[in-house]
């Protein structure tokens, strides 16, 4: 198959202007391809379906109700019956169909659309389990791995992931082609400050203090990605603000002092978000990398992040970025002592930027899918 002629058909639960780190990630691949001459479709949900041409991306999405996200803070569409019958005619319209995650409604009418068609398929597990307050949830996460996870890992030709904690996940759950592969992040987009005046311009644009060290949080806020234990850590006299960017328990936030909310920001005014704050915390718990974090790597920030040991891909520094248990004493400590000390933030930030130029390019992500969708690539 040439490059030119390459269909493919990439299947997300959601996609842009939907928030989130997965439904980046999608768009970002769909436009890369696309800029290669690969036909590329997405399949997803929307309030109402349509089909859109968008950056050069064939866009297909398939009315779903979204109130289990709304409601629980659980991100999990519901689709319409037009479901499987929509799968089933563009996976046989594709050369290869590229699955995200393998907990959702689009991506088991893909994979059965895939087995049905002999369409060869490839998948992205993001996390493994999430470790949700809710024991239901949590059961029902087990209980679809087992069913329909462990099917549609087993099927797939080549299963991409983010850590190695997700990959032992995968591999446990039937994989037989396990590959890590990094998201790639918008480096031009997500970059330094240019000069010292562009974070005080930012900070005026989206209504911060000036004059404080701001610490920013970036996501959704439920327990998983940690919002509770900055929380908890902050003190007003501790000589940082926290910044929140992000949808759902925005209650907990209301009249805590030094503590602002952005709402959930489109792209560019979190780059934006980004410049205007001093560090990046983000203690969250069964992510694969998250793609928060790369983009504040690629933004200059020193980041405070969980200790997973699924990052050991990623070798990082540990002198330069802060990998923390998820301990509020722990954060306060660490959040208090980058407050205090601007050239540790600067080398920890110059370190970031670096890594992210490094390592997180989107065109070697693209090259290395094109591969994979051909047939190529080694198994590690």
């Amino acid at each position: 198959m040439s490059t030119r002629t390459l269909r493919i058909l990439l299947v997300s639960h959601y996609y842009p202007p939907h928030v989130g780190g997965i439904e980046n990630v999608v768009r970002r691949e769909a436009e890369g391809l696309a800029a290669q001459g690969v036909e590329v479709t997405v399949l997803t949900s929307a309030e109402r379906s349509s089909v859109r041409e968008e950056n050069g991306v064939r866009v297909v999405r398939v009315a779903a109700w979204n109130g289990t996200e709304r409601r629980a803070g659980v991100p999990f569409p519901v689709f319409s019956p037009a479901l499987l019958a929509t799968a089933l005619r563009l996976v046989r319209g594709a050369d290869v169909v590229h699955i995200h995650d393998c907990l959702y409604l689009s991506s088991w009418a893909a994979g059965l659309a895939a087995r049905l068609t002999q369409t060869p398929y490839v998948l992205t597990q993001h996390v493994a389990l999430v470790d949700h307050p809710s024991g239901l949830v949590r059961a029902v996460q087990r209980t679809v791995y087992r069913i329909a996870g462990r099917a549609l890992l087993r099927g797939a030709r080549a299963v991409f992931t983010l850590n190695a904690s997700v990959a032992r996940f995968v591999e446990a759950h039937g994989a037989r082609a396990c590959y890590h592969l990094a998201n790639g992040v918008d480096t031009d987009r997500f970059r330094p400050a240019e000069d010292s005046g562009e974070p005080v311009r930012a900070r005026e644009r989206l209504g911060l203090p000036a004059g404080r060290v701001l610490v920013l949080f970036v996501g959704r806020l439920v327990p998983k990605k940690g919002h509770d234990l900055l929380l908890a850590a902050h003190r007003p006299d501790a000589g940082y603000d926290l910044v929140f960017s992000g949808g759902g328990d925005i209650a907990a936030l209301a009249g805590r002092p030094g503590v602002h909310h952005l709402g959930a920001l489109p792209p560019e005014a979190v780059a934006e978000a980004y410049r205007a704050c001093d560090v990046f915390a983000l203690p969250s718990t069964a992510e694969g990398f998250p793609l928060t974090v790369q983009e504040a790597m690629a933004s200059g920030l020193p980041v405070i992040t969980t200790d997973d040991p699924g990052y050991s891909p990623y070798e990082l520094d540990r002198d330069q970025v802060s990998l923390l248990s998820r301990e509020v004493t722990v954060l306060d400590a660490e959040l208090r002592a980058l407050a205090a000390d601007p050239g540790r933030r600067a080398r920890m930030g110059k370190y970031s930027r670096a890594y992210a130029e490094k390592t997180f390019a989107w065109d070697d992500h693209v090259t290395t899918l094109l591969a994979h969708y051909r047939g190529g690539g080694e198994h590690r």
